[in-house]
């Protein structure tokens, strides 16, 4: 072999091995700002493989193309649910604070948006701590609705829910009704009287019985012993 032919393959063998390198780099690979970078280098490391190039990661460019995460509808929130249990679980537990501005009784919001959902106290933000580790891996309703990408706001919707806050039974029924179809589908077979969304009682909360970050519990049970009727999430 010829001294030319030798570093001639030699040549090939080092770009090939070069491409490959090159090829290895995650193809999203982008830079991180803000707070996302204490933890994030570059978020082609966690994003899917098929997320569009962007020039930088923040929240604001986030926002861009996932603007539910301000509007607090009571709809399927991907976005919005997957960081929240990616950041929230068992094996990783980050305080709210790490994304969130907060000044207590004055605003909470994201680090680099310019909005806030309400003005929490430290006793607020506390309880919204306690009911997010609830939703992320507790067996009450609020994880039955995490694991159907629901998220704070597609319960509560914009404000911050505090520590009396309930939901009132229109956001219930904008996901689960109209109330009549409810009725339908748990009208038990031979005792429709007995229908817990067709109640003798009229209007009652759907709260009464369906605790979001507690156990639920059948309301109609406290007078009527003797019925048999199961609701999920309860007891657990």
């Amino acid at each position: 072999m010829t001294r030319l032919r030798a570093f001639s393959l030699f040549f090939m063998l080092c770009t090939l091995v070069s491409g490959a390198l090159a090829s290895s780099k995650p193809v999203n690979s982008q830079p991180v700002a803000g707070p996302c970078a204490t933890c994030h280098a570059d978020l082609a490391l966690v994003l899917p493989k098929s997320h569009p190039q962007i020039d930088h990661a923040s929240f604001a460019t986030c926002a861009e193309c996932h603007i539910k995460v301000t509007e607090g509808t009571a709809e399927v929130n991907k976005f919005s649910t997957r960081i929240h249990l990616a950041h929230e679980s068992a094996k990783n537990s980050l305080d709210c604070i790490a994304c969130h501005s907060f000044v207590p009784v004055k605003s909470f919001g994201l680090i680099g948006l310019n909005i806030s959902w309400g003005a929490p106290s430290d006793d607020d933000l506390a309880v919204m701590k306690e009911s997010l580790i609830s939703w992320a891996q507790s067996n009450h309703t609020d994880h039955l609705h995490a694991t159907a990408m629901i998220d704070c706001g597609g319960c509560h919707g914009k404000e911050t829910p505090l520590l009396d806050t309930t939901v009132a039974n229109s956001r219930c029924l904008s996901c689960h009704g109209p109330l009549e179809q409810l009725a339908a589908k748990t009208s038990p077979k031979g005792l429709p009287e007995r229908n817990p969304h067709k109640s003798h009682l009229g209007d009652v909360a759907c709260t009464v019985c369906h605790h979001a970050h507690t156990s639920s519990t059948n309301y109609c049970l406290t007078c009527h012993s003797n019925f048999k009727m199961t609701i999920p999430a309860a007891g657990q």
